[in-house]
């Protein structure tokens, strides 16, 4: 609903409900009217949300352009890791 009313771009983010999972939320969301564009994250997915949020404002300012690289990187290197741990010690004795 505040997507009507403010005149910036949103990010809807669905939150989780006891009765439908978050799909309520999620369609409440996704069919907005036309004329009122709403950016959709997943459900619970604040972190992917904020991530959008920062590529866009990073579209006019290269100092934050440069620590979503670098947040990119970090994030390459963790799954790298995980990947190794997984390889050498098996799905069965992973955690």
């Amino acid at each position: 609903m505040c997507a009507a009313l403010f005149p910036m771009p949103v990010i809807g983010i669905p939150m989780h409900t006891a009765s439908l999972g978050g799909r309520d939320s999620l369609y409440s969301i996704v069919q907005m009217p036309s004329g009122v564009p709403v950016a959709t994250g997943a459900i619970g997915g604040g972190t992917n949300a904020g991530l959008l949020a920062a590529k866009m404002l990073a579209m006019s300012d290269s100092k934050l352009l440069e620590k979503l690289k670098a947040y990119s990187k970090r994030l390459e290197e963790k799954v790298k890791r995980k990947d190794k741990k997984l390889s050498e010690t098996g799905y069965r004795n992973y955690n």
